[in-house]
């Protein structure tokens, strides 16, 4: 539970999470629609799977990353306060407009 709170204690990771709650996403669509480096996604991603907040596959030559199942079935209460509470993030409006575009844009396409 720990690795958990401290993963989720971060507003970078937070606006990641706010957004793979809405559909799994590839790298390339989180630093694209986050703003974020390459090197500074990743950090931020192996954090929050290391902590089983998030699960990843590949397709092809892309990485995608969504909700883990298991974090779902055992952690069911602060998924639901994640979903209710990440839409108040200061940056959730903007991110969303970038999510929507990201996603009409078909990076990993």
């Amino acid at each position: 539970m720990i690795d958990i709170l401290k993963a989720i204690a971060d507003e970078t990771r937070l606006r990641i999470i706010s957004q793979i709650l809405k559909s799994e996403m590839c790298v390339c669509e989180i630093e694209e629609c986050l703003g974020l480096t390459q090197s500074n996604a990743s950090r931020h991603l192996t954090i929050l799977k290391k902590a089983g907040v998030l699960d990843s596959y590949k397709n092809a030559q892309w990485t995608y990353y969504k909700v883990s199942d298991e974090f779902l079935r055992d952690n069911k209460e602060l998924y639901d306060y994640l979903v209710s509470q990440t839409s108040k993030l200061p940056c959730y409006e903007n991110d969303c407009d970038n999510f929507n575009a990201c996603k009409t844009k078909g990076l990993c396409d």
